[in-house]
């Protein structure tokens, strides 16, 4: 449903609003000192994530991109260099957290949506001797710069064997990883055996208001944990959030109504501005929006946009990026393609 005051938001998932049943859960969460392992509610939500994604073990963590950079420092040493995407997230939008925290490079790919293929590890290790030495992979599914796409599992499965086979860590960046269960069917642990670790968010689509936890077994994630107090990661009665984590993994299922709302978005732009959207390309929430078919001009149509409560981030270029979750419905939809003709 839309927000209580009529306000439109397609910026990012991320602007959900705790439910009311999150807001009682954690008003009336059990908690204790997380650092010392005594708050409940986490220990609980740990547990459950673990399970859900097949690792033996999880640590709750503020930000995905606090996950990812945890992951990465436990992966790989100063100077070694980390086999990604071009645009995945953790090397094109958590601002040089690698470099900076890590002291690591990156080799890039560039295939469609994210996805890296057996061929792209192979040509990468062949200069590994020369280049700086590659320590770590990683995955990002959902792939969120392309729009969303999914990376199917059985090029993941394909990829990662090579990858292992040349002794490289696999680290999933999954923040949105139950969107590509949703979209697929595929169970979440299928995607996690791809990787040895694997990141994912409770505050994107799941709806939790902030959190998001890094998985994988036993001894990493106690390493992991003794990093994230490195990096002030260390929380204390943090109960009182990870028990709304805990109410959105539970009703993660919902995000399948975010996919049909986002291709009913995409069809109508479709329709409404031929060339503008691709809507066979929506696998999830995310719909990108080529803003030359869409002609108006970017300043004043943000401001009236801002005057009639649709928000909307700017254009990345040509590149337009609108995005479905549980606090936009039909009706918002219909607002702004009507707005935009």
């Amino acid at each position: 449903m839309a927000f209580a005051d009529g306000t439109a938001d397609f910026r990012s998932d991320t602007v959900t609003r705790p439910t009311g049943e999150m807001l009682a859960a954690m008003a009336s969460a059990e908690v204790g000192d997380d650092v010392y392992g005594d708050d409940p509610t986490v220990n609980a939500l740990e547990e459950e994530s673990a399970q859900v994604v097949g690792k033996s073990a999880a640590v709750f963590v503020p930000t995905g991109t606090m996950g990812n950079q945890l992951s990465i420092m436990y992966h790989t040493s100063p100077g070694e260099e980390v086999l990604a995407d071009e645009g995945t997230h953790s090397r094109s939008v958590e601002r040089g957290g690698p470099q900076a925290l890590s002291g690591v490079g990156f080799r890039t790919t560039s295939g469609e949506g994210g996805r890296i293929t057996p061929e792209d590890v192979e040509a990468a290790m062949e200069m590994a001797g020369f280049y700086p030495r590659i320590s770590l992979m990683i995955w990002e599914n959902t792939h969120n710069l392309s729009g969303g796409r999914v990376i199917p599992l059985d090029l993941m499965t394909e990829t990662t064997s090579v990858a292992r086979r040349h002794g490289l860590s696999i680290h999933v960046d999954g923040a949105r990883i139950f969107n590509a269960v949703a979209a697929t069917g595929v169970p979440a642990h299928r995607y996690a055996e791809t990787g040895d670790t694997i990141q994912f968010c409770f505050s994107k689509g799941l709806g939790a208001p902030i959190g998001s936890v890094v998985c994988g077994d036993q001894e990493t994630i106690d390493e992991v944990r003794y990093l994230r107090k490195r990096l002030g990661g260390g929380m204390r009665q943090v109960g009182v959030i990870a028990a709304a984590a805990r109410i959105a993994l539970r009703d993660r299922d919902r995000l399948a109504e975010d996919h049909v709302l986002a291709g009913k978005l995409a069809t109508r732009l479709a329709e409404s501005f031929p060339g503008s959207v691709e809507p066979a390309d929506v696998d999830t929430n995310i719909v990108n929006v080529d803003i030359t078919k869409v002609a108006f001009d970017w300043p004043e149509m943000s401001e009236r946009m801002r005057r009639d409560r649709i928000l909307v981030n700017p254009p990345f270029g040509d590149l337009w990026r609108l995005v479905t979750h549980r606090d936009v419905d039909d009706s918002d939809v219909d607002r702004l393609v009507e707005f935009l003709r």
